[in-house]
């Protein structure tokens, strides 16, 4: 019933910048969001969540301090900036609506919850 777009991503260079946005077909203002990715051979990751109307992000250890998360709830959009790119950040980009995980840390998608395409996110020199 969601859909998401995601878009934004690209093939960069090491300490590039993108910004990937996800576009929703329904007003997020009272939904997390969270951002994965998931390169070829490897588990899907829990990067980045971020709590509506409160603003509480969470971060991956692995891109603390170079991804940042934000959201326009009037244009049902979230963003993901994303700086100093590292070769093992290349992956397929998806956001979603989401949960806290039983363990406290990170998120996991809403049960049943749509996706979108994703983005691709290359980086290398």
């Amino acid at each position: 019933q969601v859909h998401f777009v995601e878009s934004g991503g690209g093939l960069v260079q090491p300490g590039s910048s993108l910004r990937l946005s996800c576009a929703a077909s329904i007003s997020l203002d009272i939904y997390a969001i969270g951002w994965f990715r998931q390169a070829p051979g490897k588990a899907r990751e829990d990067i980045t969540c971020h709590s509506a109307r409160g603003g509480h992000i969470y971060y991956k250890d692995s891109v603390q301090g170079r991804f940042t998360s934000s959201r326009d709830d009037a244009m049902n959009t979230v963003y993901l900036q994303m700086d100093n790119l590292k070769p093992d950040d290349t992956a397929v980009y998806h956001c979603a609506i989401v949960r806290q995980k039983s363990s406290g840390v990170g998120c996991e998608p809403m049960p049943r919850g749509s996706w979108g395409q994703g983005t691709q996110v290359t980086v290398s020199s």
